[in-house]
């Protein structure tokens, strides 16, 4: 009998996430998986319970929560023999793995869908010796999203990363900062840079419209300078889908990404607090199987 492990973040959407526990059991059990419930209470588990099921070969792992949940529940298959299959029933703030892999955002929707057979095989990132699935901030904006608060996120959303965001663009310096990128180099100062795998960036879903799932590449952002006035001009740039284009922005895809500055900078790996620099940065090409909907177009 096929086996299949749900990780639940109970705290994840308001709190309503043991709400949809038992439906998604019910639906697995209908297509005849053998299938075992685990909760999160401290950070790590979702981890741990992905490692045990990748050593005990589970067919599929289903994760409810967040990005947070999802990120701790991805970085259990870091030298994996065997991966389960991924599903994902999104309950968080933002959720850009989901809108990325247009699994749908309504919790019963996106239950739905782990009865598709469809099945896309995605990318993933490592950054130093941890896994990710969509994007690595450096710098203080970075630094501003590891401070906005689980009420923040609960009361405004997706706002709450743009009221924090915006705050400290123009109200912190920026860094000095050292890239280098397949065999090329760049140096000079920023407050913010960005390697995302997919299209959908803190909810933009038009921030790197190029990127797919399954191209291999990290696409990369280093800001140079917003002022208010480029705050504004660089959200237009935003919602039009030409963000790589604005005067402050330096593009570039690459498969590796080493960053390093003279100051002590830190990280927001998927919406959450990552490393200090140094850092570097590696694409792993189709490296997991995640189940989409049947009408999906990625």
């Amino acid at each position: 009998m096929k086996k299949a492990m749900i990780i639940i973040n109970p705290t994840s959407g308001k709190e309503e996430a043991l709400n949809y526990v038992r439906n998604v059991e019910d639906l697995l059990a209908d297509q005849r998986y053998d299938v075992t419930i685990k909760e999160t209470a401290k950070e790590q588990d979702a981890t741990l319970f992905c490692i045990s099921a990748c050593e005990d070969s589970y067919d599929l792992v289903v994760s409810i929560g967040g990005d947070g949940t999802l990120h701790e529940t991805i970085n259990g298959l870091i030298n994996q023999e065997h991966l389960p299959k991924l599903g994902v029933v999104p309950l968080g703030t933002v959720n850009d793995f989901a809108r990325a892999l247009q699994i749908p955002l309504l919790p019963d929707k996106a239950i739905h869908t782990l009865s598709s057979s469809r099945i896309k095989i995605v990318d993933l990132g490592q950054l130093n010796d941890q896994l990710f699935v969509n994007t690595v901030a450096v710098g203080s904006f970075a630094e501003s999203l590891s401070s906005v608060t689980s009420d923040d996120k609960s009361r405004l959303g997706a706002l709450a990363y743009v009221k924090e965001g915006i705050k400290e663009l123009m109200n912190q310096p920026t860094h000095p900062l050292h890239i280098q990128y397949d065999g090329e180099t760049w140096e000079g100062e920023s407050p913010l840079f960005l390697a995302a795998l997919t299209n959908s960036v803190g909810g933009f879903e038009r921030l790197a419209p190029d990127a797919a799932v399954d191209d291999g590449l990290l696409h990369c952002f280093i800001i140079k300078d917003l002022t208010i006035f480029n705050t504004i001009t660089a959200s237009l740039s935003l919602l039009f889908g030409n963000f790589k284009n604005h005067k402050d922005v330096v593009y570039f895809t690459a498969k590796n990404v080493s960053i390093s500055s003279s100051e002590s900078v830190r990280t927001n790996v998927d919406g959450e607090e990552g490393p200090s620099l140094p850092i570097h940065i590696s694409s792993m090409p189709r490296h997991i199987q995640v189940i989409v909907s049947e009408e999906a177009t990625v």
